[in-house]
């Protein structure tokens, strides 16, 4: 079902990210910094780019959280993942590599019933 890996291989990380991938998470961050300024004002009957300096450090402090989170999230996973990648190597008995089946041996014999 894995396409014939072995359960190494599909924890090698052998896997290319895109060009947005670093940039996703400070474009979000900031745009919802920026749009909770919005909503604020919103909320107490302001215009809603008054105050424009609130807008500009609620999209850099927003973008930067969302920055620390995102490298605290990909720290985690590595770390995760390497565990795993441990534990696979130490214990491979437990891991054997699936065998690849057909649709045809998975699937049951289906009669419609008219």
């Amino acid at each position: 079902m894995y396409g014939g890996k072995t359960p190494q291989e599909l924890l090698s990380g052998s896997f290319s990210k895109s060009w947005l991938h670093d940039k996703w998470a400070p474009l979000v961050g900031s745009v919802f910094g920026f749009l909770g300024a919005c909503y604020v004002n919103y909320g107490t009957g302001r215009p809603p780019l008054s105050g424009i300096q609130k807008h500009i450090l609620a999209a850099l402090a927003v973008g930067a959280t969302a920055t620390m989170v995102d490298k605290w999230r990909e720290a985690h996973f590595a770390e995760k993942d390497a565990t795993l990648r441990h534990y696979i190597q130490l214990h491979p008995e437990d891991f054997p590599t699936p065998e690849r089946k057909k649709f045809a041996d998975v699937l049951e014999h289906w009669q419609p019933i008219r």
